[in-house]
Parts: structure tokens; C-alpha cells; sequence
């Protein structure tokens, strides 16, 4: 939860606080969404009273307290003790969290990456999940900026792997916790050589496709889990051995699986990324296409571009089809 106003937390019991703690950390989320909307609750179909202003209803052994939340008995319980800490309260910090959140998405959908980065790093110590991976992209994504110091860089790129580790500790089930984690482990290999990048590699794996498994309609998931592929597909030999020291059997991946995936995250999202676009065109040139690699080198070349990494991926599409168009 997020701080209360002054004194608003000294008329309730720490006992209560405790009892109201059984349900893990959804469940101290839980009593900030219980919505309020109404005066009466339903019990197996008949008119129940429990507590004035908030609805719930039995469902087989659980209660609902709508807004997809359902709790067993035992945890409702624990719930109830929360019945003493003024409702103004409960719905300040749902306020405080959802505005936090929404001027996050904000700032993110227009780009003011230093702005969003000073907005979350005031709540660092935040328990709430959906804040936290929000704080690792934004310092991973301070962290690739031209302008950012190159010492900067590096705290930065291992700071937001700390958030990422707080936000996946809080929510295990939120898959954007999990790919923004292995992303942030990705990036830290970037830092700490081949060898702990090839070692980590099964791990990011994993991370992303429980991304992709939490939530199949999440295109930028769907992508990096192809980049993954593509990365082992073409890994060098020299890695190749590397990788060898480190598993029995090493990750590896073909051209034909990085496609699937890429192409998959257009079906997910048409458009949805000038870098995917120019992967699938990259990827239809490594297994010898140059029709369909002509066409999707060709989108990602006149992809509106919209920030640094859309120039460079025009660029380098650019680069690409006057090689594909000597015959080379």
C-alpha cells in the first residue's frame, strides 16, 4: 500500500493489518480493488447482509468480490479484519496507485523516457508489481539512450534488473514481470560477457514463454521469444563450444522456429514493430527467400519512423535490399 495520510492509520489495529495479510500480496491488492457498489451481498441466492458498501458473493466454497477477485473462506476472513480502516482511505490508495500508473503509460506512449524515469524512481520501494516492472523498463530504457554516461548505463541496465526481481517476487503470474526480466538479464549479459549470457540463456527462454504462456496476445513477447531463436540459430562456433561447457545439451534453435515466432507476433499485432518486420525480412534471407525477404525488408524500410531504433532498423533494411537487389 501505498503511504496513507497523516494519522490515517493510527485508529486501526496492526493485529488487524496482520490477520488481513493471509491472502499473499494479491491479497493486500485485493482490499485496495474491492469495489464499492452497493449495500447488500448474495449468499447461494438468498439476501445476506454482512457490511454496508461492499458486494460479494459465495461461489462454491469462495467468495467473489467482483472485478475478477475470489478468495477462499478462510482468506476472506483475514479480509474482514480490514472492515475497521476508513473507506476514504482504502479508496486514496487505489486512486494514488492507479494514477501513478496511468501517468507511467502515459509518459511511456510519448516517448519522455527521462520524465516517466523520475516519476517511478519516487516509488522504488513500492510493493506493487505493475509499478515495479513498469520502474525496470524505464531505467532500462534510460539506460539505451545515446546521451545517457557510460557508467550510467551500467547502473542503470543493473538496476532495472532489480526492479524486474521485485516485480516478478510480487506478482509471479504478471507476464509482463516476466519478460521484462528477461529482458533486464539479457541486458546485464551485455556487461558480463559471453559466457554468463550463453548461461543465462535457458532462463530468459524460460521467462519468455511463460510471458507468451500468461498472455498469447502480447506481440512484443511473442517477437523476443523468436529473437531468441534467431540469436541460437546463428550462434558461432567459438560460442557454440562455450555453450557446450556450460549445458549438456546447449540451447540451440533453427531459422524455421524464429520465423514462427515472428510471425506469429504479426498475427498478434499487424505493424506493431519496425524491428520484427525487419527480422522476419533478415530471417527470410537466412533460408534463402529473397521474394518474401524483398517484401518485409521493404515494410521495415518504410516504417514510419518514430524513434532512434526505427531509424537504425530503416537503415540497415536499407542496407539489406541493395544487397539482396546486387545479388549478393
Amino acid at each position: 500500500l501505498t503511504a496513507p495520510p497523516a494519522g490515517g492509520w493510527r485508529s486501526c489495529s496492526v493485529n488487524a493489518v496482520r490477520m488481513a495479510a493471509v491472502g499473499r500480496a494479491a491479497f493486500t491488492r485485493l482490499v485496495i480493488k474491492a469495489a464499492v457498489i452497493g449495500r447488500s451481498w448474495s449468499c447461494r441466492g438468498r439476501a445476506c447482509s454482512f457490511w454496508p458498501g461492499v458486494r460479494v458473493q459465495v461461489l462454491g466454497g469462495a467468495i467473489n468480490l467482483g472485478r475478477g477477485l475470489t478468495l477462499t473462506l478462510m482468506a476472506f476472513l483475514g479480509y474482514e479484519a480490514y472492515r475497521n480502516i476508513p473507506e476514504s482511505l482504502i479508496v486514496h490508495a487505489d486512486q494514488k496507485v492507479d494514477e501513478i500508473i496511468d501517468q507511467a503509460d502515459y509518459l511511456y506512449g510519448t516517448g519522455e523516457v527521462a520524465k516517466l524515469y523520475h516519476l517511478l524512481i519516487e516509488h522504488k520501494n513500492s510493493m506493487n508489481g505493475e509499478i515495479l516492472w513498469r520502474l525496470a523498463r524505464a531505467s532500462r530504457d534510460l539506460a539505451q539512450l545515446e546521451n545517457t554516461p557510460v557508467e550510467q548505463k551500467k547502473q542503470l541496465t543493473y538496476e532495472a534488473l532489480e526492479f524486474a526481481e521485485k516485480a516478478l517476487e510480487k506478482n509471479e503470474f504478471s507476464f509482463a514481470a516476466h519478460k521484462w526480466y528477461a529482458i533486464c538479464i539479457s541486458d546485464v549479459g551485455d556487461y558480463e560477457g559471453t559466457k554468463a549470457k550463453i548461461a543465462n540463456a535457458y532462463v530468459i527462454k524460460e521467462h519468455f514463454q511463460k510471458a507468451i504462456e500468461l498472455n498469447p496476445k502480447d506481440a512484443t513477447s511473442i517477437h523476443l521469444m523468436g529473437l531468441w531463436c534467431f540469436t541460437f540459430a546463428e550462434l558461432p562456433w567459438v560460442q557454440q563450444k562455450i555453450a557446450a561447457m556450460f549445458f549438456a545439451t546447449p540451447p540451440r534453435s533453427t531459422y524455421e522456429e524464429a520465423l514462427q515466432y515472428f510471425n506469429k507476433a504479426e498475427e498478434a499485432d499487424p505493424n506493431f514493430y519496425s524491428k520484427n518486420l525487419l527480422m522476419v525480412g533478415k530471417t527470410y534471407m537466412k533460408l534463402k527467400n529473397e521474394i518474401l525477404a524483398l517484401l518485409w525488408l521493404t515494410k521495415a524500410r518504410d516504417y514510419p519512423a518514430r524513434n532512434e531504433e526505427d531509424k537504425q532498423v530503416q537503415k540497415e533494411a536499407t542496407e539489406l535490399l541493395k544487397l539482396i537487389n546486387k545479388g549478393g
